[in-house]
């Protein structure tokens, strides 16, 4: 796939849905984690996609591969957070689980998005800033 802006970036895609599906499992928590658990969850989950669209909307290969590491701990916050969920019994139990595997997904991606954009800052290849044209191969992720 080419992409020349984040919408296009299958990692982004799938981060959103991350994002969507944490909600959904979060609005299952009792009302007193409000502003707890469900809360932390929430930040952490719209981090992930948050920090893909600001890394890639930068320009720059070094931000835009600070900005993915930044989602992949926001990723790590987001499985802490559904694991400590799992363990209280908060949730429904099967979409903590479907939560967890998609989320390790993304954090997977993401890992070898930091992996080629690494490469790239290493041989000096500049990644393209928004409007231009850049390949996201499955080497990528």
């Amino acid at each position: 796939m080419t992409a020349s802006h984040f919408r296009e970036l299958e990692v982004w895609n799938l981060a959103m849905d991350l994002a969507q599906e944490s909600y959904r499992v979060a609005s299952a928590f009792p009302r007193d984690e409000r502003y707890g658990l469900t809360s932390q969850l929430q930040r952490a989950a719209v981090s992930v996609p948050s920090n893909i669209a600001e890394g890639n909307a930068r320009g720059s290969t070094r931000d835009y591969a600070r900005f993915v590491s930044m989602a992949t701990g926001s990723c790590a916050e987001l499985q802490t957070q559904l694991l400590l969920a799992e363990r209280l019994g908060l949730g429904v139990r099967s979409e903590v689980a479907a939560t967890l595997l998609l989320c390790e997904r993304v954090s997977q991606m993401l890992s070898r998005l930091q992996q080629s954009l690494q490469r790239r800052l290493e041989s000096g290849t500049r990644v393209p800033g928004p409007g231009s044209r850049i390949s996201e191969t499955a080497e990528d992720y």
